[in-house]
C-alpha cells in the first residue's frame, strides 16, 4: 500500500476538518432551536436533574456546580441570545461547509474571512473568561483556515488546468 501524498494527507484533513464544523453546525442549529423553546424554569429543571446524580458521586464537581449555576442564571434574555447565537453561528458553518462540499470557489476565502472573525471573536471571549476551551476551539478554527487556504489553492490550480486543457482542445 503506497503512503499517503503530502497533497491527500492535507486534502483529507480539510474535508475531516469542515465536516467536523459542519456536524458542529448543525448541532449549534438544532440546540438553537431547543433553548427557542425552553423556558429558562425548564432549563434550570432539566439541568438539575441531569447533574443531580453526578453531584451526589462528587459533591464538589467543577462542571456539575457550573452547570448548575449557569442554568440557575438563565434568564429570558440571555435563552434569546443563546438561541439567536447557535441559530446564526450554526446556520452559517452549515451553509459554508455545504457550499465547500460541493467545490463552490467563492465559498474558501468567504470560509475563511468568516472563521477569521469567529477567531476574534473567540479570542475576545477568552480575554474575559480565560477559558481554556476558547482557545483550544480558536487553533482548531486556525488549522481550519490553513486547511481550507490550501484546499482553495489547489482547486484554483485545477479549474486552470481544467481551462487550459479545454482552450487546447478547441
Amino acid at each position: 500500500m503506497p503512503l499517503p501524498t503530502t497533497k491527500n494527507l492535507l486534502h483529507d484533513s480539510f474535508r475531516v476538518g469542515i465536516s467536523v464544523k459542519g456536524f458542529d453546525g448543525l448541532l449549534e442549529v438544532i440546540s438553537g432551536v431547543a433553548l427557542w423553546f425552553v423556558s429558562p424554569a425548564q432549563m434550570s429543571a432539566l439541568v438539575k436533574s441531569l447533574t443531580e446524580h453526578m453531584l451526589t458521586r462528587i459533591p464538589h464537581g467543577y462542571i456539575s456546580r457550573h452547570l448548575l449555576a449557569a442554568s440557575q442564571g438563565f434568564t429570558n434574555d440571555s435563552r434569546e441570545f443563546a438561541a439567536y447565537y447557535l441559530l446564526s453561528h450554526g446556520f452559517v458553518k452549515v451553509v459554508l461547509v455545504a457550499c465547500l462540499l460541493m467545490n463552490k470557489l467563492w465559498a474558501y476565502p468567504l470560509t475563511i474571512a468568516v472563521f477569521g472573525l469567529f477567531m476574534l471573536y473567540q479570542v475576545h471571549r477568552f480575554t474575559q473568561t480565560h477559558s481554556m476551551s476558547m482557545i483550544l476551539l480558536t487553533i482548531f478554527d486556525a488549522l481550519i483556515i490553513y486547511l481550507t487556504w490550501v484546499e482553495f489553492k489547489q482547486q484554483e490550480k485545477r479549474i486552470k488546468s481544467e481551462r487550459a486543457s479545454s482552450e487546447l482542445a478547441e
